[in-house]
């Protein structure tokens, strides 16, 4: 059922983000539509985390998953057009995605995050012109959703989309005025990809330090707008 309400969601963002471009609307009508694809997912596909550790939510459980989908899925739409290079940071997240997922044997996270990365290395390949809005739209969407799966089973998994994927793409923008895009592309891939092997070799214990300390720290930057990007 997750497959069909995923496809249902990337469909409705999709117009909705090319009828905002086309026509001039109001960005609000591209929230609008994100919030209709995440209640697609969460009411149609019963996917909303219920607990934090060992908090139950109760009532908050769609309203922090709401929250959490239309956070993540605008995580890539930074005020500037980018180069298609940046789709190198959310490759690995979704890499890494995968890899947690095959070996906790989630197999909808790990044929998505599979299948999304490969797209992202087709686009890598064939485009050289800025990235759209309506792709990056699209895909934080897929990685916020196979996040919030993986968080349905174990919290301590959103260190994945914060620590090699937001935080990379925070560097990047705060790097990118002070050396070349490439170069600062290369530092916060390596960034992401060092995140990504201390994941597999850290007790989740530790993980978990380290998801408070990274969500205090981009909570706190999103009060200046040099550091703003969600």
């Amino acid at each position: 059922m997750l497959y069909i309400t995923l496809f249902i969601s990337l469909i409705l963002i999709v117009i909705t983000t090319q009828l905002v471009e086309k026509l001039k609307l109001s960005s609000v009508w591209s929230l609008v539509g994100q919030i209709t694809a995440s209640l697609v997912i969460i009411l149609v596909g019963s996917l909303e985390v219920s607990y934090i550790t060992q908090i139950e939510l109760g009532y908050l459980s769609i309203p922090f998953s709401l929250l959490f989908l239309v956070s993540f899925t605008n995580v890539m739409n930074t005020e500037k057009e980018q180069k298609p290079y940046i789709l190198l940071l959310p490759c690995i997240s979704l890499v890494c995605l995968s890899i947690s997922a095959l070996i906790m044997g989630y197999s909808f996270v790990s044929i998505v995050g599979l299948c999304a990365a490969l797209t992202i290395l087709l686009v890598l390949l064939s485009t050289k012109g800025n990235i759209g809005r309506t792709f990056s739209t699209s895909i934080g969407f897929v990685i916020a959703v196979l996040s919030l799966s993986m968080l349905n089973h174990t919290f301590v998994m959103i260190y994945i989309p914060i620590f090699t994927l937001t935080l990379p793409l925070a560097l990047y923008l705060l790097l990118q005025n002070k050396i070349t895009s490439g170069q600062s592309i290369i530092i916060s891939s390596l960034v992401a990809l060092f995140f990504s092997l201390i994941m597999f070799i850290m007790p989740f214990n530790t993980l978990w330090y380290l998801v408070v300390g990274g969500t205090v720290i981009l909570a706190l930057s999103q009060f200046f707008n040099k550091y703003r990007f969600i």
